[in-house]
């Protein structure tokens, strides 16, 4: 089923994309302030930009008069950064104010979000910080003076904990502590880690010992049993029901806390696509069959990863030259995103990973 989202929710998405006046979808050319969180292998990537009013005199006191975000996301995403956008300029805040605007701040203007994805909210409100220190840098503004410690290079170094998302242990302590994250299944709805192959949950390093660290070992709690994902279905079959999971406690709209994946293909390098041979038609020496399953080979190691983790999936239903017929399923089939989905998501992943000429038929 769809994901449950609010009016104020839905309202917001709709208008954004609908490029309604006063809505924030787009970019600012030659901002003051700029900043990203996530990426599109995350399935979740946000720029923020923003410009100010500068203070003549002292740049503490510069004030932000417009935002704009471009997102690559779900419809929680998108109403997400909305919201962020609107919270800032209603409240004419510095950029040093502005840093008060936390997740929950985000959730709470929206009325509220799934579980699930509550991410959506926390990647607004890093994606904001990494435009703060941007402005800093750029203004001469000394934020460690000010006693504000923003670390945008936490992500670039330290111990990668969840391999899938690239996630590093010294942003994950840092946001557990934050938030106040307990148990996995909570880390996943909040930052994806853990979310896709699941290896990182209680591996040595991993999620649970980086949780006993924090908060204390809990000896009567019980780590939540794997259990394995269906077989991939095969082009045109009718996808397998899913194995019921084996304990309580798994987050909803991401695969099974605890759950192992199956042994994916091998990735194929990043931006590698078929060349064009001398037929012209994009797939070098390769056969319509070679074609077809290199086609499989990317939807099952990229796109079908992203999509499950939002409780969706997706069926290739045909190829005919170019033309990639899809259908989506589960909770992404319902989405009001479902169109956007298949156009940013899924086509722009088989033109980077397959061949630049590809389009996507949603059918």
């Amino acid at each position: 089923m769809a994901w449950e989202y609010t009016e104020k929710t839905k309202q917001l998405f709709l208008d954004a994309v609908q490029g309604k006046p006063g809505t924030h979808l787009g970019e600012i050319e030659n901002p003051d302030g700029i900043g990203e969180h996530g990426s599109i292998a995350c399935g979740d990537a946000l720029r923020f930009t923003f410009r100010v009013r500068k203070h003549p005199e002292d740049p503490t006191q510069d004030v932000i008069t417009e935002a704009r975000y471009l997102t690559f996301g779900c419809t929680s995403a998108i109403a997400a950064s909305e919201a962020l956008c609107r919270l800032i300029e209603e409240g004419g805040y510095t950029p040093i104010q502005a840093l008060k605007i936390t997740n929950q701040d985000i959730v709470n203007y929206l009325g509220g979000l799934p579980d699930q994805k509550i991410h959506c909210s926390v990647m607004g409100a890093e994606a904001l910080q990494a435009a703060v220190f941007n402005w800093a840098q750029r203004r001469g503004v000394d934020l460690r003076k000010l006693g504000l410690d923003i670390r945008p290079e936490e992500q670039e170094k330290g111990r990668i904990v969840c391999k899938c998302f690239g996630i590093t242990e010294p942003y994950l302590r840092r946001k557990i502590k934050e938030l106040g994250l307990k148990t996995i299944p909570e880390i996943t709805n909040a930052l994806k880690a853990g979310g896709a192959c699941m290896q990182c949950h209680h591996m040595p390093g991993g999620l649970q010992d980086i949780l006993n660290e924090i908060w204390g070992y809990d000896p009567k709690k019980l780590p939540i049993l794997p259990t394995l994902p269906p077989a991939p279905a095969a082009v045109g079959s009718v996808p397998a029901p899913a194995t019921p999971p084996l304990a309580s406690g798994q987050a909803s709209g991401s695969p099974g806390a605890g759950q192992v994946a199956l042994a994916a293909p091998a990735p194929l390098p990043p931006g590698q696509a078929a060349s064009a041979g001398p037929s012209g038609d994009g797939r070098g020496e390769l056969s319509p069959y070679q074609f077809a399953k290199k086609v499989e080979r990317a939807i099952e190691q990229y796109v079908r990863p992203m999509l499950q983790q939002d409780g969706g999936d997706i069926e290739l239903i045909d190829i005919k030259d170019h033309l990639i017929y899809c259908q989506l399923r589960g909770a992404c089939a319902g989405c009001a995103g479902a169109g956007m989905t298949m156009k940013l998501m899924v086509e722009q992943v088989l033109k980077e990973q397959v061949d630049e000429r590809i389009r996507v038929v949603a059918v």
